[in-house]
């Protein structure tokens, strides 16, 4: 056990793959460390964490949209919290990364960063450019969870970041996905499509839209149910593209699933669509269940799960016609030998190694 507190920093958790694995992480270093604490702006997922200290903000920001407010607030949080109780402490930030370092670095405290997306989705003008990477040098360690997120993020940055990957607990998401859950498809014979994630310009679920009107007009293939669970500020714009379409027969979107393992088992095919990402947790989780995996050749991710395409089905970033393609042509789902090599490739994002990895990491910086 290392003699020390460490204060894990991130602001809004909002259920998806970042929060996952800070459950998980955070769970883990309670064996580790001497105490364990939650900055963060609500209490809203307190179950989910054991023998772990949350602090928030003293007004209560969990509900607000405005993830630029709830930063703000939990950094000042921080910052009080070093200043008055931050004796023999060290940083963990899983979200406003360059504002917490800086913080850190006034207190003279050590700080671990987890960055989750990769650079290319960031804007960036010259200034701003040089000013994160003065600030990204001077963390004392920088975990990315991909070995292309690590060279882009390290090329970028003139950083040496560490590669640990997301720790999948399989057993856990296969016991979850036993228990009873709705049927999300209304047709027993349909191809039936998934996707899952937040409804914002990043995760980019138009493009799934638009294939889906590209095969019904090129392919005149119209026995395709897509479901897509998540909640976000593109929402409206998602179901006013249906509509106009008259693809509500097709295409549903359902609100936010704390437990979405048994909808992953009721689909045949799991979409990502996303502009950048860093490791996508739920592509993991959906080759879990075997499902046959069509992602966008995004940075950062994808390609690293799918072995360039020999595991699962990839397109070019905004490409609806190249994904309808790909839908159309596995209508019939014969995907099992994909499937079956991409279940084995997970075997690199064991739970407990890669849990031990953090540890071993932060330890090395004592």
């Amino acid at each position: 056990m290392i003699n020390k507190k460490i204060i894990l920093f991130i602001p809004s958790i909002e259920g998806g793959g970042v929060e996952k694995n800070l459950f998980s992480i955070s769970n883990h270093f309670v064996k580790q460390f001497k105490e364990v604490v939650l900055i963060t702006s609500g209490k809203k997922y307190k179950k989910k964490f054991h023998k772990i200290k949350i602090i928030s903000p003293f007004i209560n920001i969990e509900e607000l949209e405005s993830r630029s407010l709830k930063y703000l607030l939990c950094l000042f949080q921080l910052f009080l919290y070093l200043l008055f109780n931050g004796q023999k402490s060290l940083v963990f930030s899983f979200q406003a990364n360059i504002y917490a370092i800086i913080i850190a670095k006034i207190l003279s405290k050590k700080i671990v960063v987890r960055a989750n997306s990769s650079p290319s989705g960031w804007s960036f003008n010259k200034i701003k450019f040089f000013i994160f990477r003065k600030i990204y040098q001077l963390s004392d360690g920088i975990i990315v969870n991909s070995d292309h997120f690590k060279k882009e993020f390290d090329k970028v940055f003139k950083v040496d970041s560490t590669c640990i990957y997301n720790p999948l607990n399989i057993n856990e998401a296969k016991k979850f996905s036993k228990k009873s859950a709705p049927k999300i498809y209304n047709k027993k014979n349909s191809l039936k499509l998934l996707n899952i994630g937040r409804m914002v310009d990043q995760k980019d679920q138009i493009t799934i839209l638009k294939a889906l009107k590209f095969i019904k007009e090129k392919y005149k293939f119209h026995n395709f149910e897509l479901v897509i669970i998540g909640r976000g500020k593109l929402e409206y714009n998602l179901k006013k593209f249906i509509k106009h379409h008259i693809l509500e027969n097709q295409i549903k979107i359902l609100p936010f699933k704390k437990n979405p393992y048994p909808y992953f088992k009721q689909a045949d095919i799991f979409i990502l669509s996303s502009k950048f990402e860093g490791l996508p947790n739920v592509m993991l989780e959906a080759a879990v269940f075997k499902k046959f995996i069509i992602s966008s050749d995004c940075p950062t991710g994808p390609k690293e799960i799918l072995k360039n395409g020999k595991f699962g089905s990839l397109f070019k970033i905004g490409d609806y016609k190249k994904l309808g393609s790909l839908i159309f042509e596995n209508r019939k789902k014969k995907y099992t030998i994909k499937t079956n090599l991409c279940y084995k490739n997970l075997k690199k994002y064991n739970f407990q190694k890669n849990l031990n990895k953090y540890y071993k990491f932060i330890k090395s910086l004592n």
